[in-house]
């Protein structure tokens, strides 16, 4: 063999092309990437998630507008502005970015790829989780320079976010793989302005009637907020009746979504 056949041969068989998928947990790690630069790219987006909870937190802890009873405003304000946040990203945003992908067909062409239906709704969630800790570290920064003083197990904290962003997960998911683009738009808006005003996030739950109280109660983003102020105001322990509401409202989001979400 010539020195030429020679040098090919190596070549060939040094770069020779591998065909197949990347493996899993890479293609999963890239588009999850992929979801949360468009997340903070898109302005609309960073408007829910980022600057409505900072403006809340900043304007309400230090202006005098809503009584939030005895204490600083900013102990009370931070936990329910968190689950805000929370709310902001895995219902609200995660609901019309989805609800628009489904429109346009994009959700159909990742569906034909190597990448499993299971493994982009792993990486949408990956995306949601690492925009809410950016969410968090920010927001407690502020809350901190607000003189805010949190209390409380670290675990129970965690546990309520993570339960918190799979019952909001499930909900936003449902919405947007089982209404129109537009409808998904208008309907996550307004339940956003709804629960922000309902939801024990900036007015106490006590200062609705009892009975409305009650059934606000029971809502994730009330038990999300409500939750985070028990142990992060109060110190308290785990609070069992928060998290089993929230447990609820991501078994029966997911599943219902899991069941009705429609691709096309």
């Amino acid at each position: 063999m010539s020195v030429s056949e020679s040098a090919r041969t190596s070549t060939a068989k040094t770069y020779a092309p591998k065909p197949g998928a990347a493996p899993l947990s890479r293609m999963i790690g890239a588009q999850a990437a992929l979801e949360t630069r468009m997340l903070l790219r898109n302005g609309e987006q960073l408007l829910l998630t980022v600057v409505i909870p900072t403006l809340l937190l900043t304007l309400f802890s230090t202006v005098d507008i809503v009584d939030t009873g005895s204490g600083e405003a900013v102990d009370f304000l931070a936990p329910g502005v968190l689950a805000l946040a929370v709310m902001s990203t895995a219902f609200t945003g995660q609901a019309i970015a989805t609800g628009f992908e489904r429109r346009y067909g994009v959700l159909k062409r990742l569906a034909s790829s190597p990448l499993p239906r299971w493994g982009l709704m792993a990486a949408k969630t990956l995306s949601v989780l690492v925009t809410e800790i950016l969410q968090v570290v920010l927001l407690t920064v502020i809350a901190f320079a607000l003189g805010w003083s949190p209390h409380g197990n670290p675990l129970a904290v965690l546990l309520l976010l993570v339960l918190g962003t799979a019952a909001f997960s499930g909900l936003g998911l449902l919405m947007a793989g089982t209404l129109k683009a537009e409808a998904t738009l208008a309907a996550a808006n307004l339940v956003f302005l709804l629960l922000l005003v309902g939801g024990g996030v900036i007015v106490p739950l006590d200062r609705f009637p009892e009975a409305a109280g009650t059934v606000l109660g029971l809502l994730p983003i009330s038990a999300l907020s409500d939750g985070l102020r028990s142990v992060l105001q109060h110190g308290a322990g785990m609070p069992w009746g928060d998290l089993g509401i929230l447990a609820v409202w991501a078994v029966l989001g997911l599943g219902a979504a899991a069941r009705f979400f429609r691709w096309e």
